[in-house]
């Protein structure tokens, strides 16, 4: 678990790899073992596909100023993107793209602005603050990720990106 990420309550994270700045609900718990003892497969970036591991046991890789609600289900070898605000009832999907809004069913785009607006407030309490070279790699993040977020229509999120600059400068 890294720098500022908070797990104050009960639940499990076992063989898992907890990014900066996170949130975990109380009651969240991550599968880290197959029920039939097989290999773990886990979603890699570099070929874009869940990939063998040959690991027994993998919980959660999860990816810095992510949040979870109160009682999360992780399954095992899940993989999360920066800035995902995870909820709602089931095991979530293996691979959660960044910016991610939701669980296992109706996910949608974490507007980056929304993000930011959580985010800042997080790291207020413990007196940090998103700085703008934080921002701007945050958003070049939500751009190169945008194909792993299938539900999105990409000409739409263009206009809100466009947007979220115009009235930033």
């Amino acid at each position: 678990m890294f720098g500022h990420s908070n797990k104050g309550h009960e639940g499990y994270l076992g063989n898992s790899v907890i990014g900066e700045w996170c949130n975990i609900g109380a009651d969240t718990n991550c599968s880290n073992l197959k029920n039939n003892w097989s290999e773990v497969k886990l979603w890699s970036y570099v070929s874009g596909q869940i990939e063998e591991t040959d690991q027994l046991k993998i919980g959660v890789f999860m990816g810095d100023y992510t949040m979870c609600g109160i009682n999360s289900m992780i399954n095992t070898g899940t993989v999360t993107g920066l800035c995902c605000n995870i909820f709602g009832s089931g095991f979530l999907p293996k691979f959660m793209p960044s910016f991610s809004w939701g669980g296992t069913e109706n996910r949608t785009t974490y507007i980056p602005e929304k993000a930011f607006e959580a985010v800042e407030r997080m790291m207020s309490i413990h007196g940090h603050h998103l700085s703008a070279e934080e921002r701007l790699l945050l958003m070049n993040v939500f751009e190169e990720t945008a194909k792993y977020r299938p539900w999105e229509q990409k000409e739409e999120t263009g206009r809100k990106f466009f947007k979220l600059f115009e009235t930033k400068s």
